[in-house]
This record gives structure tokens, sequence and C-alpha cells, in this order.
């Protein structure tokens, strides 16, 4: 058998292109399906920032294996036996978000790898085990060595310490929450104190040799903007916000036609 890849470690390693993810916060097989056929390169189920639950988010990551989509998890926060269960369930990535230090880094990290690298529990009847028919040694190495973990930089001292942050072992990717950012320094995105941080950041993850990534707008522009501040992926808005600015634009479109004209004496049809 031949060992089992993550297809998201390998678009996040991807130099040539910039790896496009979207949030799904509305827990849906058909909006994931339509991710999938897009071509997005991962989808992120937001356990944070939206009302889907546990179960639910194990359904759409089994669709999304068999759709060819990596499926990461945004836990609310860093509980262990949360991050076990979503792995375990077949998530290619976990999504911590506020660490903020070197400590609370190692501590994610612990969570998400096995013995002697962290404390995660062997579950390998799971759905990541194949329920079992899985050789309990593959099972362990993609665990150690294939599942992504990307910790979110949310506050100055996060873009302080991105360096050490993304440095630490099991850490594979940092994300720059920007309005988090900038509302723990009580300015805009925009603020050149907020955009001086996150270019610290971006920094700081080069020169730990990790992916650093943002959460942006589904437009050329705000990717071509990530793309010039240094970020080598790039989260394209998220299913309700897609949705809501397609639905508005189908409506404004067909509010902006003109009714026609009609003459109020119309020729008198023909009779027989």
């Amino acid at each position: 058998m031949s060992p089992r890849r993550s297809l998201l470690r390998a678009a996040l390693a991807d130099t040539s292109r910039p790896a496009l993810g979207t949030w799904l916060k509305i827990a849906s097989t058909e909006l994931l399906e339509l991710v999938a056929i897009a071509g997005f390169d991962f989808v992120v189920l937001d356990l944070e920032h939206s009302p889907m639950d546990l179960e639910s988010a194990s359904g759409l990551i089994g669709l999304a294996r068999h759709a060819g989509l990596p499926a990461v998890v945004r836990v609310p926060d860093l509980h262990p036996g949360l991050v076990q269960r979503v792995l375990d369930a077949g998530a290619e990535g976990v999504m911590v978000p506020h660490v903020d230090t070197v400590e609370q880094a190692q501590a994610a990290a612990a969570a998400v790898r096995f013995p002697p690298r962290g404390t995660r529990g062997v579950g390998a009847t799971s759905r990541v085990g194949d329920w079992g028919a899985l050789p309990l040694e593959e099972y362990l190495r993609y665990g150690q060595e294939e599942v992504v973990l990307i910790a979110q930089v949310e506050s100055a001292d996060a873009a302080r310490q991105a360096a050490a942050i993304g440095g630490v072992d099991g850490i594979d990717a940092l994300l720059v929450g920007a309005a988090d950012l900038a509302v723990s320094q009580g300015a805009a995105v925009s603020d050149p104190v907020v955009q001086d941080l996150i270019a610290e950041a971006v920094r700081g993850a080069r020169a730990a040799g990790v992916p650093v990534g943002n959460a942006g707008g589904a437009t050329a522009e705000a990717v071509r903007a990530a793309l010039e501040t240094g970020f080598g992926f790039t989260m394209l808005s998220n299913d309700a916000s897609l949705f809501g600015a397609a639905a508005t634009a189908a409506v404004q479109a067909a509010r902006s036609v003109p009714l026609p004209t009609l003459d109020p004496h119309p020729p008198a049809g023909r009779t027989s």
C-alpha cells in the first residue's frame, strides 16, 4: 500500500500559484459539493464563527474526502478532545484561532500529534483509519507527517512572535487574522500600525520557513493584494457571503431592467 499523501500539504507547498480556500459556515452537503466543483484547493469548516456542530462537520469531512477536497476544521478554541475527534473524522488539517504565544503553539501541536511528538490518542478504527482497515503504522504516520496544523495570528503579540510560533515543531502554517488584529489595536485594517504588524507576521513566517496566508475577498484585486503582501495562500470569502453577493447581484441586475413602454392602443387583432 502506497502512503497516503495530504493534498492540502501539497497545495500549500506549491510555490507556482497561491493555494485558494474558502470558509464553509453553512452545514450543507450541496454547498460543499459546489465548492469542490468550483476548483478550490481546500475548504475550512468553521466551528468558531458558525452554528455548525461536530456531527455536521464529520459528515462534511466524509463528503470532502470522496470529492478530493481537503477539509480543514477551524476549532473554536484549543480543546484537545475536539481536535482529536475532527482528525479521526478525517480532516486533513486543524486551524486554531488566537495562538498568541509559543506556549500556546506548543499546546496546539501537542494536541495534533501522536506521542512522542504530542499527546493525541490513537483511534485507528475511525474514518481516517478507514474504520480499522488502514494499517496502524500508516494511520500513525499520516497523523505525524501529513496532517496540517494552521495557527492563527490575531494579536500584536502574536505578530511580533510569528517567527517563534512558526518555528514550533508541528506548526505547519500561519494565517493572519487581520480583522481581529485590527480590533485588538482599536484601528482599521488599513491603519499603518496594523499593516506594519501584518508585514511583521509575514516576515516572521518566512523566517520560520512556514507558509502564511490571510482571509480576503473573492476578487482578483484582493488576491493580488494578498500576494503583494507576501501571503502564499488566501481564503476567498465564505459560502454565505459568496451566495449573498451572487443573490444581491442577481436582484440588482433584474431591477435595472426598465419596464417596456407599452402602446396603450394596440392594433386590433384579425377576425375570421
